[in-house]
């Protein structure tokens, strides 16, 4: 599945976005603020695509203009991400190459992947989460409408092998569709 947006197109990853990957994913800014040590190489990326996200509703973020891969975001369903996702929900997760912060590209992949689940999925809820610290993910999940719902203190952070505060947040369906109304 493709889905696109004013500036970006999301598709499904393919092993020759390795190199693209692996100019953002090996920023040691990137990766551990999202729970994730940095990639090392280019076949690292390569099999991480292989092995992670090459699965089912996670997607490539890529500049219409160029086609360059400069993030990622995937939903996840109940039991495969860190949120309390009940059968019907799903959580988000993200991330976006250091060079693109701050220009409102992963907003408008949030938004789009909000659009899906509710119109497409018929999701009632979504959940997502950041690290303490990590304001730059609150921000955008702050700006998408989602609200704070709880923490968690001394979560394992199993990629990086350390505990961290995680917070959670959730957006309803109903939520969603009175900011769509108020934007209109």
């Amino acid at each position: 599945m493709i889905l696109k947006t004013k500036r970006l197109i999301l598709r499904p990853w393919k092993e020759a976005d390795a190199e693209d990957l692996f100019r953002h994913a090996s920023d040691p800014l990137v990766g551990p603020a999202a729970g994730w040590p940095p990639h090392t190489s280019v076949e690292n990326s390569r099999e991480i695509i292989r092995c992670i996200l090459a699965r089912e509703e996670t997607f490539a973020v890529t500049l219409m203009a160029t086609e360059e891969v400069i993030g990622s975001i995937g939903l996840m369903k109940a039991g495969v991400g860190s949120a309390p996702v009940g059968e019907d929900e799903r959580e988000i997760g993200y991330w976006i190459g250091r060079v693109y912060w701050g220009q409102g590209l992963i907003p408008e992949a949030v938004r789009e992947l909000q659009r899906y689940c509710f119109e497409e999925l018929a999701c009632k809820g979504l959940w997502c989460a950041y690290y303490e610290g990590n304001e730059k993910s609150r921000r955008v999940q702050e700006k998408c409408g989602f609200v704070p719902h709880h923490s968690e203190d001394n979560q394992k952070c199993r990629q990086m092998e350390e505990y961290r505060t995680e917070h959670f947040t959730y957006l309803s369906r109903e939520r969603w569709l009175t900011i769509r109304r108020e934007a209109e």
